[in-house]
């Protein structure tokens, strides 16, 4: 009987031990708070992985610009075996003093070290400049970009919260028309209530739950496009590890904060620094015409393996440009260029001012639909529970009990919508001041 036990202890090890087919492919979901779900944005996002490859590509352009103001060296090793026909070349000797034809093969070696260095150079130094300008510009682009995902990261977030809202609020609903079913039943049963009653009741708890479903889909909605926007596959679950909730904030004078935007966005002071890149060039197109000095010399040995003499030589070379017809059209171009981006500088200045006075409109309108929101919702609760006592003591029918239903959900939502609008209003602002990946959490009451 003890190999019979054992193969019995056996089975019922690997019984325990086997996990299902369903169990193993059970995925747990990704709990982001807003704060992690910003960071990942940052690593993850297409746009800031490729305005990283625009900063890091001026950089090379700068210091290909700048290789142009450093010394060049360079070495050559020439080994040569040659002879040569004097007939060739045009000698056809003396009478009294006879010139072979042909010269016999001879061999001769030069090994030689070069190196020439730029003194004066007005063009290659202003456009240095310009790359510098350029690169500048590259890195504040970059961080604009970084700080419109930290936009759109935080409205998808806030989308998916106020789905998740809205299906807390539906489940809500069901539960209370589910208790509101059974008491028109159990009303109806004891004579108090009547059939239409309860296929009122019914009927409002039917409509519920559709409604439920509704959330339900568009709440798993707003997570796939969250999950699109962080770089992560369509099919990773995520749960949102903080809810929908009121924070108040303090906001800035229109004064204060246009100062404060104008110092901050990066946007605005990107479109400075291309003008200032564009302006050197306009310095390095007029000094196409200015002198050039430049010094360069040579050392080495020439002569056969067995006898080798040094060799060199040093000059300076000043070059100086009278003739050059593509400058006037570059001239032209490059004018062209900056008189563009001041209208955009300008234009962008009106448009920044613009979003700061929206966003602080926005900002205090939702404030006071939050506060309204909230009473509507203690007032809304109340009237349910008075229509239900109501019916359960047969004073009315369920009449009452379904409007306040309509009522309060009617609040609920909002209650939602101002909450909502009240976050995306704080990032709005957030926005508009600049520094949004620093300063977003002071405006929504993230730790």
């Amino acid at each position: 009987m003890k190999p019979y036990r054992g193969w019995a202890v056996l089975l019922v090890a690997l019984l325990l031990g086997w996990e299902s087919p369903a169990a193993a492919q059970q995925v747990v979901p990704q709990r982001l708070t807003l704060k992690q779900a910003i960071e990942l944005a940052l690593k993850k996002n297409l746009s800031v992985r490729v305005a990283g490859t625009e900063v890091e590509e001026l950089e090379g352009t700068r210091e290909r610009r700048f290789a142009a103001l450093l010394p060049h060296a360079s070495g050559d090793l020439l080994a040569n075996r040659q002879n040569v026909n004097l007939a060739a070349l045009g000698f056809s000797g003396i009478p009294s003093i006879p010139i072979p034809t042909v010269i016999p093969a001879f061999s001769h070696f030069d090994s030689r070290f070069f190196a020439n260095q730029t003194l004066i150079d007005r063009q290659a130094y202003h456009s240095l400049k310009a790359s510098e300008k350029a690169e500048q510009a590259s890195k504040l682009s970059y961080q604009d970009t970084r700080d419109l995902v930290v936009r759109e990261t935080a409205g998808l977030y806030l989308d998916a919260q106020a789905g998740a809202a809205e299906v807390e609020a539906a489940e809500s609903r069901v539960s209370t028309s589910g208790t509101l079913e059974k008491l028109a039943r159990d009303q109806h049963d004891q004579g108090l209530a009547t059939a239409v009653d309860v296929v009122r009741a019914q009927v409002q708890l039917a409509r519920d739950r559709q409604n439920l479903l509704v959330a339900r889909d568009t709440f798993q909605t707003s997570l796939l496009a969250l999950a699109r926007f962080l770089g992560l596959s369509p099919g990773t679950p995520l749960e949102l590890a903080e809810s929908l909730r009121f924070h108040r904030v303090s906001a800035p004078g229109i004064d204060q904060a246009l100062h404060t935007a104008l110092e901050s966005r990066a946007d605005y002071r990107a479109l400075l620094s291309q003008r200032e890149s564009l302006i050197q060039q306009q310095k390095a197109s007029r000094a196409r015409y200015w002198p050039k000095l430049s010094i360069n010399g040579d050392y080495g040995a020439l002569g056969t393996v067995h006898a080798m003499a040094g060799i060199g030589e040093i000059q300076g070379t000043l070059s100086i440009t009278f003739l050059d017809l593509d400058r006037s059209g570059e001239q032209k171009e490059l004018e062209s260029r900056v008189r563009r981006l001041s209208q955009q500088i300008e234009d962008l200045s009106r448009g920044i001012e613009q979003d700061l006075r929206k966003a602080l409109l926005d900002l205090d309108s939702a404030e006071s639909q939050v506060s309204v929101t909230e009473e509507a919702l203690h007032l809304g609760e109340r009237e349910l529970a008075l229509a239900q006592d109501r019916f359960r003591n047969g004073v009315t029918d369920n009449i009452e009990v379904v409007t306040a239903q309509d009522t309060l959900a009617s609040a609920q939502d909002d209650r939602i919508v101002a909450l909502a609008r009240h976050a995306d209003a704080g990032m709005a602002l957030a926005r508009a001041l600049g520094a949004t990946e620093t300063i977003y959490s002071t405006y929504l009451g993230e730790p």
